[in-house]
């Protein structure tokens, strides 16, 4: 059974201007269940991860520091949102929710979160909406334990994984990749392990041709035992933050190939949903819709 994480503080009540991102949160769950793609039993509340898990990854003196609202408005500011206890809550189960997601995948061969995707997040800076790197969290976790011994983050995101490619980029234990608008924030790139910069305005066929000859021999060269996709629908043509132009059948096609791909080699995946800021929800809710829709039609 498809299990996918999902849990009330992921909707938050926040100003007008931090509002919009947070919509679908509460959309995706509730179109999913009446569409009849997922039942309640698919869903599962995270929990809080250890601190230790998370410290893996992040340093203790910017981690303490934002469980104790210590942070200086610089560092705020650089987080696009405002800083709260239930925002410290929120990215805890967030990340939480990924790791869980990802035992579940080892179990079923794909666990899903409806939130994550935090890959703008450093070891020691938060950046873009992102606090804490819920997918780096969950790959060092997945090595700690012993679950996992090469791991590969697919990385589709309209933006670069740059918090993603800096925390592992002397881990030879993971391998990230990045495709993204060449020329969308961040404005200054980390180096992945392998990045695939697109010029603006890409559309459906180049895309598709580009990721389709990409995505084979990288399984062939990383030989993965589990991967990690970051599935943004920020690459959309409607989206209001990505420079690429994808149409909603094209973004589909994109998951359509990531999910076959790793079924036939018989690759447990975490899935966590990444951006997607077109200006109106419909687009972006149905993006995301599509990958669940996907998940159960190739999986279960």
């Amino acid at each position: 059974m498809l299990k996918i994480g999902f849990h009330p503080s992921y909707v938050l009540s926040l100003p007008p201007r931090h509002r919009f991102p947070m919509e679908k949160y509460e959309l995706l769950p509730q179109q999913l269940l009446l569409e009849g793609t997922c039942n309640k039993d698919n869903f599962f509340e995270p929990e809080i991860l250890n601190d230790k898990s998370i410290l893996a990854v992040h340093d203790a003196e910017y981690y303490y520091d934002f469980l104790n609202l210590k942070w200086t408005q610089k560092q705020i500011r650089r987080s696009g949102f405002p800083l709260s206890r239930i925002m410290v809550e929120r990215e805890r189960l967030i990340t939480g929710g990924t790791v869980q997601a990802a035992q579940f995948a080892l179990e079923n061969g794909v666990g899903m979160n409806i939130a994550g995707g935090t890959h703008h997040a450093y070891s020691d800076s938060a950046e873009g909406f992102c606090m804490l790197n819920d997918q780096a969290v969950a790959a060092q976790y997945l090595l700690d334990q012993g679950l996992a011994k090469q791991i590969l983050i697919i990385d589709l995101d309209v933006h670069q994984g740059n918090g993603t490619a800096k925390i592992f980029e002397e881990e030879p234990r993971v391998f990230t990749f990045s495709m993204h608008g060449e020329k969308n924030y961040p404005f200054k790139k980390e180096k992945s392990d392998l990045d695939i910069g697109l010029p603006d305005e890409t559309q459906d066929a180049e895309y598709l041709k580009k990721f389709k000859e990409t995505l084979p021999g990288l399984l062939e060269k990383v030989k993965p035992d589990f991967v990690f996709y970051l599935a943004g629908v920020d690459v959309l043509e409607t989206d209001k933050l990505g420079k690429l132009s994808l149409s909603l059948a094209g973004c589909k096609e994109r998951d359509k190939f990531v999910l076959q791909s790793l079924e036939e080699q018989n690759l447990p995946v975490e899935i966590s949903m990444g951006g997607g800021y077109s200006n109106e929800i419909k687009y972006i809710v149905e993006a995301h819709a599509n990958t669940y829709r996907l998940v159960q039609d190739i999986y279960f």
